[in-house]
Parts: structure tokens; sequence; C-alpha cells
């Protein structure tokens, strides 16, 4: 027997982000969505973000874990507004649980809106959030295999932030067969070398996010 699914099993998520982008184009905030596996760096990376940032822009984070407020504290610290969002099993956020987010933000008071996903390189990227943007954080002590074996992942990402090249002199890791596996899979992406721990390549991650932003407003 041969059976049709007539309904999309996104539609409601669909119909949830279109919600988001519109509140977002409305209130001329960037909203970024970053995406990774565990441990790549992304809190570290964002508390960075926050530091540098947060004198030039209003800053708020949404934070996705299956358990705990350990990373949204962390952010709170550096000062920035964040938001908890526990998933309790769930390999993702969707565009519902940032709805109900939002309701404890007043994106008028926001100009960059980063949601850091649940660690997973499989299901966020699947899942549109109303963001503007798909970036992806990579680290080096995770090997050069990631990219090709996630390729929907990084198909599917327009930057991807290559984390802790700090530790490139101790591992067996190619940043240039990074670059090839990306260009193979997704010609349009770019890969930002970078250290959250040093601080080394962190300005060209700031400087895309100032152009993004400028982009955003000019909407």
């Amino acid at each position: 027997m041969k059976v049709t699914l007539r309904t999309d099993v996104l539609t409601n998520n669909n119909k949830a982000a279109e919600f988001n982008r519109e509140l977002f184009l409305n209130t001329k905030t960037l909203v970024i969505n970053l995406m990774s596996s565990p441990g790549a760096g992304k809190t570290t990376l964002l508390e960075e973000t926050v530091r540098a940032l947060s004198g030039q822009y209003r800053i708020a984070v949404i934070e996705g874990d299956l358990a705990t407020e350990k990373d949204a504290e962390r952010i709170r610290a550096m000062g920035a507004k964040a938001v908890q969002i526990n998933t309790h099993g769930g390999c993702h956020l969707d565009a519902r649980m940032i709805a109900a987010a939002l309701g404890e933000i007043d994106l008028e008071e926001v100009d960059l809106l980063f949601i850091e996903n649940v660690g997973n390189l499989v299901c966020p990227s699947g899942y549109d959030l109303g963001q503007h943007h798909k970036v992806a954080v990579l680290s080096v002590p995770e090997g050069n295999d990631k990219i090709p074996k996630y390729p929907q992942m990084f198909m599917r990402t327009e930057l991807v932030l290559l984390n802790k090249i700090d530790l490139l002199p101790y591992l067996d890791f190619s940043v240039e067969e990074a670059r090839k596996d990306l260009m193979e899979i997704n010609p349009e992406s770019h890969l930002f070398p970078l250290s959250a721990r040093t601080k080394e390549g962190l300005r060209e991650w700031f400087t895309w996010t100032e152009e993004a932003f400028a982009k955003c407003v000019k909407r």
C-alpha cells in the first residue's frame, strides 16, 4: 500500500518561524543561529563576542540545552540578557520554542540576538527558527571528518567558525583540508579559523557580524 503524506511535518514549525521572522524584521534585530557538536566552544565564543561588541550593540542570547542554566548564567555574567530553553531530551530547538522564549525579551531593546542551539550536528540544521543566518562552529579536536560526515549541517550554513586553532600544533588537523571539504559541499560558505580562548582570528568574526547587522538594518 502506498501512503502519500500531504501535510508537511514541519508545517507548524515553519509557521512559527515566519512569525519570528516578522518580529525580527519589524524590530531590525539581527538573529544568528549558532550550531555545533557538544564542546565545540559556542558559549566561550559568545562570551568573547559579548565582551567585544556590547559597547556597540545591545545583545541578547537564547540558550538551548537538554538541562541546566549553566550556559545562560555564563552569558548573564557578561552583562547580556540570556534566556534558557531546556529541551529535556530534545536534540534541537524549534521555532515554537524560540517564539515562547521571545516573550521574555524586548526585541525593541536588542540589536543582536544569538541563538545557541543544542549541541548536535544532525537535527538543528533542519529547523528554520526565523533567523537571518545559520552559522556552524567546528573545533580542531573534532578532527577533519566532521564536514564530510555531516554534510546537511554544512550545506545549510553560510559560515563555519573553526574554533580552538590554538591546539593545531598538538593535533593532526588540516585547516586546508577542512576548507576544501567545505567548498565541495557548499561553495558559497566561508571558513574563519579562530580561537575563542586566545582571541586569535576573532576580529574577522566580529566584522562579519557587524556587516550582517548593517544589512539587517537597511532592510
